[in-house]
């Protein structure tokens, strides 16, 4: 279909799901940030006043576990009074074990029985995609990119040092944009629903989400008198965050990918230190797929690599540009093998992954934002005399 609209969705730092990977991310940031070669596989379940920390952790990291817990609930904003899930308050289990030895095995860049290389495995089997497209400045579709930033000016406004007062952490944003002839045309309608104080009547919240957060942030000409507004249809939303909702790592894949767009393997990131080619690898498929578009290779590119536990190389490497390639598709995935090693250990290694990184990547989608590995265009002059060199 060249004509047709496309929605995506975006959840705030405070919906529980994301509460959850942010508290994963800041322990593997934690583990990280004392020890490079920490084995961190973090899962979080919260819910009303409670915190649940399971998993697998091999560190030789030592900190407080939940001071690092209260103090990413602090810097989510569950600070009121009126708040059942407190920073100060909730009840934390600690249910973190050590990483098995059957998968570290795999994983370590060492001889071990059965192991058939002594290189460093990837840590799980799996699929992974990457996905890049020139409709927006920062090579992501339209509709996430629209609907992460609605939520980081919200959450702007609730941070700032005079916040709007009634604004709460809990929120979600949808915006579905028109496409003529496979282009960005119109929004056709915008979703917001946040949480907010008992004293606020809902024509304020209305007027306040549509003036002066999504007339301020989404293009003006993408805003027509056809734009459609919906803002908190349900009418209340008081009750929200972890005390409305349980909340679990890694349940909001789609949000922090491409929103639908591109495919996915199924892998979550947060929580995972970079020897799960689950996250790494997603990151890679990013950056080579950003680098092929922003060197004019092709307008939209989806690349899928596989991996078998335990094995350094990809089982597969595949790359789609839906006929929107410069150059013939042969020549791309030549130039990509040529530029780009997808080695798990050669992963890490050239974007510099065992650093504490990940709490920076855990709201607004991994993809995207300015100052993330993954996301610098380095690679664009190699893969461009690359390519010219299979062509």
């Amino acid at each position: 279909m060249d004509d047709f609209v496309f929605s995506s969705e975006s959840v705030g730092e405070g919906h529980p799901d994301k509460v959850a990977d942010f508290i994963s991310d800041s322990v593997l940031d934690a583990c990280l940030e004392q020890d490079p070669k920490s084995r961190v596989a973090c899962e979080t379940l919260v819910k009303s006043g409670c915190v649940f920390l399971a998993g697998e952790i091999t560190t030789k990291a030592k900190f407080d576990y939940e001071h690092v817990v209260r103090e990413a609930i602090r810097e989510i904003g569950y600070v009121n009074d009126d708040d059942v899930f407190h920073a100060d308050k909730v009840f934390i289990m600690n249910a973190l074990t050590s990483q098995s030895p059957d998968i570290a095995q795999g994983v370590d860049a060492k001889a071990a029985k059965g192991k058939k290389t002594a290189e460093q495995g990837a840590g799980d089997q799996g699929i992974m995609f990457g996905y890049a497209t020139n409709e927006t400045a920062e090579k992501m579709p339209a509709p996430v990119i629209f609907s992460h930033k609605l939520l980081k000016e919200l959450a702007s406004l609730r941070k700032r040092r005079r916040p709007v007062s009634w604004l709460r952490p809990d929120v979600k944003a949808q915006v579905a944009v028109e496409y003529k002839n496979y282009k960005v045309k119109e929004i056709k309608n915008v979703v917001i629903s946040t949480q907010h104080t008992e004293d606020v009547s809902h024509a304020e919240i209305e007027d306040f989400i549509i003036n002066r957060v999504v007339r301020k942030v989404l293009p003006k000409k993408l805003l027509t008198p056809n734009t459609e507004f919906l803002i908190n249809p349900t009418g209340k939303f008081v009750i929200g965050g972890p005390q409305g909702d349980a909340g679990l790592t890694g349940r909001k894949i789609i949000v922090d990918t491409y929103g639908g767009w591109g495919r996915h393997g199924g892998g979550a990131f947060s929580g995972k230190d970079p020897s799960k080619v689950d996250r790494s690898a997603a990151y890679m498929g990013r950056w080579v797929a950003k680098n092929i578009v922003a060197a004019g290779l092709a307008d939209i590119v989806e690349l899928q690599v596989a991996y078998a536990i335990g094995h350094p190389e990809p089982t597969s490497i595949a790359v789609d540009t839906f006929e929107t390639n410069k150059v013939s598709e042969h020549a791309i995935v030549a130039a990509v093998n040529e530029v780009f090693s997808f080695k798990p250990a050669n992963i890490v290694k050239q974007m510099n992954l065992l650093r504490p990184i990940y709490r920076q990547t855990t709201n607004y989608g991994h993809f995207g934002k300015e100052g993330l590995p993954w996301e610098e265009t380095s690679k664009v002059t190699a893969l461009q005399r690359a390519a010219k060199r299979h062509a």
